[in-house]
């Protein structure tokens, strides 16, 4: 067990320290951990994973002990265990995630973020301090607005939504007191920062980060001249409504004549619903402590989404991917998009547009964690058939270029079973297809090579280490 631990190396919930003069950084990563997700610290070993070991005296835990509860506020008291390896002792410390969050070293409070301890911000702090009182920022109270800041023609709006998508009991002659008690947007008289941010007159004049940016560029890069840019304030609702039209407006648009109809289906290049969920998500959970705008982004080859805060630490990106809870970061606001029809609340959304993707043979959408957003990103159609045409592909070819929009990669090995062809034809195709410019090679030796989309490899390689310009 303690080997297999030592083998993953460092991370968000694993550290190493050599020795126990190091017990100041010791409480520090206790901080940490208890702030994050909770964590292991391995005392004996070094950040090569060499093995040194301990010297443990009488009194060397108690003193650990003492050392960990004078200097943690809440006092944290975690396992510790002494462990032989190799003939070495190695001190074990467990820390479980606080619920009394934040938990202070020193003074200070710290979080793990990859394999480093960091100071925690004042802002942090904050909302730490909050989510502990369970209080969300959507609840708290809009202090610098009174109820005429509310717009009563947006919250009549909403009931008869809610009535018609939801079967809401609330009549929308009701008086605007009683709605908003009853929607639990009003707090001591006062409006919530739900309220004045979903149904006020100007949003913007109390919430300068509530704004969805959008920016359409030339190509593949974050580049100017921008094809056109837009920054939409408003109410959440026309937020959502407006930047979805924004995309719409940008991409391409299939005509499907309908037999025995006199008109035609019209298909969007990408499922609407796909980009729909992508901004609904970025705005209704979004981190509105964060000053950072939710931002659009329409690239020749991809969608991105990007939206200030992270994943809550009881999701993983690989957990979006399949069945998993809903966790509202602003659940009155989640609420009243529930209520509206813009949102489900079940958690089924990532995984809706993941179905719709693959059902139209594109590339199911990434989702990323990075400059501590959460950023979606979905891909384009740009290899049509008729673009594919223009080429002198053959069909073989072109049900590959389909393949790899699906599957992300293929190899040698895979054209050969999918075509039923020779290596030798494999290779040719293949070849064909890079100096074409729509294939790129991937990794090193005959057994690892793989073969990507151009345009996606090149996005990956620019992103990664490219900061963005719009946060």
């Amino acid at each position: 067990m303690l080997k297999d631990l030592i083998r993953k190396g460092e991370s968000e919930t694993l550290e190493f320290k050599e020795s126990l003069g190091e017990w100041k950084e010791i409480i520090q990563v206790i901080s940490a951990f208890a702030n994050t997700k909770g964590g292991t610290i391995l005392i004996g070993i070094n950040e090569e994973r060499e093995i040194f070991g301990v010297q443990i005296g009488k009194r060397t835990i108690e003193d650990l002990t003492n050392k960990i509860r004078g200097n943690t506020d809440p006092k944290i008291f975690p396992r510790i265990l002494v462990e032989n390896l190799d003939g070495e002792d190695i001190i074990t410390i467990e820390v479980e995630e606080s619920k009394s969050k934040p938990v202070f070293a020193f003074d200070r409070a710290y979080k793990r973020v990859g394999k480093s301890t960091v100071r925690v911000t004042s802002e942090e702090i904050r909302k730490m301090a909050l989510e502990r009182k369970k209080i969300y920022w959507d609840e708290q109270i809009c202090e610098e607005a009174s109820l005429k800041h509310v717009d009563e023609e947006k919250v009549r709006w909403f009931l008869r939504e809610a009535k018609t998508e939801r079967g809401s009991p609330i009549d929308e002659n009701t008086p605007i007191k009683q709605m908003l008690t009853q929607l639990k947007l009003k707090r001591d008289h006062k409006p919530t920062n739900a309220a004045i941010i979903l149904f006020g007159i100007q949003p913007k004049r109390f919430f300068l980060q509530s704004a969805v940016k959008c920016v359409h560029f030339h190509g593949t890069d974050v580049e100017k001249p921008f094809e056109s840019f837009q920054v939409y304030n408003g109410n959440l609702f026309r937020q959502v409504d407006n930047s979805l039209n924004f995309v719409l407006e940008r991409i391409r648009r299939s005509l499907i004549p309908e037999y025995g109809k006199p008109t035609s289906k019209r298909p969007y290049e990408i499922p609407e619903f796909v980009i729909r969920e992508a901004i609904v998500n970025a705005v209704a959970h979004r981190d509105y402590f964060s000053t950072a705008s939710v931002q659009v982004m329409v690239f020749a080859d991809r969608i991105e989404v990007w939206n200030p805060g992270e994943l809550p630490s009881q999701l993983t990106l690989e957990a979006l991917r399949k069945v998993h809870p809903s966790i509202p970061r602003n659940p009155l606001i989640a609420e009243l998009f529930y209520l509206a029809k813009y949102i489900e609340k079940v958690g089924s959304g990532t995984n809706e547009m993941i179905k719709q993707c693959k059902k139209e043979g594109l590339p199911e959408p990434e989702f990323q964690q990075k400059m501590g957003s959460f950023v979606a990103i979905v891909w384009r159609n740009i290899y049509t058939d008729e673009y594919l045409d223009m080429l002198d592909l053959n069909d073989r070819q072109k049900r590959a270029v389909k393949y790899v929009k699906e599957q992300g990669s293929i190899s040698n090995s895979e054209y050969c079973g999918l075509f039923s062809v020779s290596r030798k034809t494999a290779t040719n195709d293949l070849v064909d297809l890079v100096n074409k410019n729509i294939f790129d090679i991937v990794g090193t030796g005959k057994r690892d090579l793989r073969y990507v989309l151009k345009l996606r490899k090149k996005y990956a390689k620019n992103t990664q280490n490219k900061n963005n310009p719009w946060r």
